[in-house]
Order: structure tokens, then sequence, then C-alpha cells
């Protein structure tokens, strides 16, 4: 199965694209993606689609630059709950440590490691795509991230010793120079940067040492239960994100995963699940949330639900709960207002 990465890989995406004259909605689209993934930070979608839309958008905005504008719109919120541990950390050495340990909660595509040797810090970035596909945009994205991340621990205005990248050098590297310093090269034999390993140990001006022992125990919470990558979780996240855009199929889902209906039906079996299991559970579960409360319509709800018609949501709405959409609403209403009736 190809990997994921969450939605916040994409942070900013929408307004860059629109500050720059392109339509967001239609690049999704392209690549099989809707700007309605984006609302949740925590939603899981298909890597390589995500690769895909940097290169699609830095060609349709004429700005190979793309994948380092994303990258200036990074904060740390964008590393889920990692980031509230990351934050506590001392120094530089173990916040960043933890980074790499653990950059599968944030991204599966990324493959980061850190080497030291006489008095100098190597950051090699990888991005493991399975496919030989271009990734120029997301390679940067990714170095331009790191950066800030140190920059942040550092000094606003802390460089690299030197950053190199595989790929060739842009038209006008100058968005490349403001952000990496002098030092920047490419055509090199590998992606990331180099710098002073003493800066490794500077201490973390963040850091509230009283915190810590809470943000780790919260942390260790989370990673003594590492997320489930099974094929059935990756279905159930796939169509949780897919439903609202109408386009919520196995075809689909296959393609997202990057294999064929044939392979997910063969994993799921293995679960003892089906895609009708497992898309009427979801769609059971959004609509018992969604539904009770009056802030949105029921025609809205069955198209977020993936309903051609209100007719049809009701039918099966009325199916598998016993009553109808309007008739549920006004229940769950009356629980919380016992006064009203």
């Amino acid at each position: 199965m190809r990997p994921l990465v969450r939605t916040a890989a994409l942070n900013g995406y929408v307004e860059l694209s629109r500050s720059l004259g392109v339509d967001p909605h239609a690049q999704m689209k392209r690549v099989d993606l809707d700007t309605a993934d984006l609302a949740v930070q925590d939603r899981w979608i298909s890597g390589t689609a995500a690769v895909r839309l940097l290169e699609l958008s830095a060609a349709a905005s004429h700005h190979d630059d793309f994948g380092l504008r994303m990258a200036e719109l990074r904060r740390f919120s964008n590393l889920g709950p990692l980031s509230l541990v990351v934050r506590e950390e001392p120094d530089v050495r173990s916040a960043l440590g933890l980074l790499l340990r653990h950059e599968h909660m944030y991204n599966e595509l990324l493959h980061a490691r850190l080497s030291e040797r006489n008095g100098l810090a190597t950051l090699k970035v990888d991005l493991r795509l399975g496919d030989s596909m271009p990734a120029r945009q997301a390679t940067e994205l990714a170095v331009g991230a790191f950066t800030r991340i140190l920059r942040g621990f550092l000094d606003p205005r802390w460089h690299p010793l030197s950053v190199w990248f595989t790929h060739r050098a842009p038209a006008d590297p100058g968005r490349h120079r403001r952000l990496f310093g002098p030092g920047l090269e490419f055509d090199r034999e590998f992606n990331g940067m180099v710098f002073y390993a003493d800066d490794l140990d500077a201490p973390n001006a963040m850091a509230d040492p009283h915190l810590r022992n809470y943000a780790r125990q919260y942390f260790d919470a989370i990673a003594a239960s590492p997320r489930d990558t099974s094929v059935v979780d990756r279905v159930r996240e796939l169509i949780e994100a897919l439903l609202p855009t109408g386009r919520c199929s196995i075809e689909q889902v296959a393609r997202s995963l990057g294999v064929d209906r044939r392979t997910v039906h063969r994993h799921l079996a293995h679960s003892g699940e089906t895609f009708s299991s497992l898309l009427n559970a979801t769609r059971l579960r959004l609509a018992e949330q969604v539904v009770a409360s009056p802030r949105r319509s029921l025609t809205e709800i069955s198209g977020l639900l993936g309903f051609s018609s209100l007719s049809a949501f009701s039918r099966w709405f009325r199916e598998q709960l016993g009553c109808s959409p309007r008739e549920w609403r006004k229940e769950k209403s009356q629980e919380q207002d016992p006064g009203r009736g």
C-alpha cells in the first residue's frame, strides 16, 4: 500500500494557490482529492496524491518555488499531537530526535536521518514514494520545514552551513537563498542540510521544565498504541474523506491506495470486512453525529454522507435506525432539553 500523509501537510495550500492565481479545487480534483479533505488536520490522505498536487500546482502557477512557499506557512501545530511534546524538550537534539523517531505519526512518506561527524551534523531527507515520479516541490517543502523548525529553536536568523538538493537549480533561486542561506547547492548527492553539531546542544527556549513530564506522559499514552496502518483503517479513513465529494467508491479508494479493487477486497476479507460494510458503518457513525445538530439541513447532510438525494438518505436512515432523520433530530433535541416538547 502506498504511504499516507496527514492533511496538515497541505496546510495553507488553498490560500497560497489562490494568491498565485491557481484554482485549488481544480488542482485537487486532478489528483482525486478535495478541498473538503483539508478541513480536518488529522485526516490521512494519499501521499503520492499530495506530491503530485504540489508538482501540478507549481506548473500551473509558474512558480517553481511553490514547495518553499508552502514551507513558509509551516507551524509546529502541523505536526499534530507530537508538537506538544517537541515544544517541551530541553534541547534541540532531543526535540529533533523525537521528530525523526516518530515521523510516521505525521507523514508516512518522509524518511529523515541525522548523523554527526567531525563537529558537523548532517540531516538527510528522503521521500519514499514507491514509484518514480517528480517530487521536487515536496522535497523542498520537507527540507524547508526542517529548516524553519530548527530556526524556531535556535535563532530567526539561523542558516545551515549548506543545503543540498539532488535536482537542478530553479530559474530564480532567490527565495531558496533567503530561506536556506548562501550554502545552497543543486545537482548534489542527497537532499538535506549540514550544520554545526553544537547547534544540537542549544537549549530549547520554548521549553517549560514543569510541563515536560505532563507532555511526555500524554505522548507516551499515544505512542504506546501506535497508529494502526492496516488496510481496514486506511479504507475507513479514505471513505470518510471521500464521502462529501460524491466520489466514494471502491475504485476511488483503490486508486488512492495505489492498488486495484481486488487487492482491497482481499485485504478487507482477511479482516472479516467488506467495502460495503465499512461504507455503511462509517455513514452510520457520521450520521449519528451530524443529524442531531440543527446547524445543518438534512439536504446538506445527505450530500456530506454521499447520497444522491435527500429521499435516498432518508430511506437508508430509516432502515438503519428505525425512524426518519427528522424524527431522530427531534428526539435528540428533546433529550438535550427535556423542557421542550
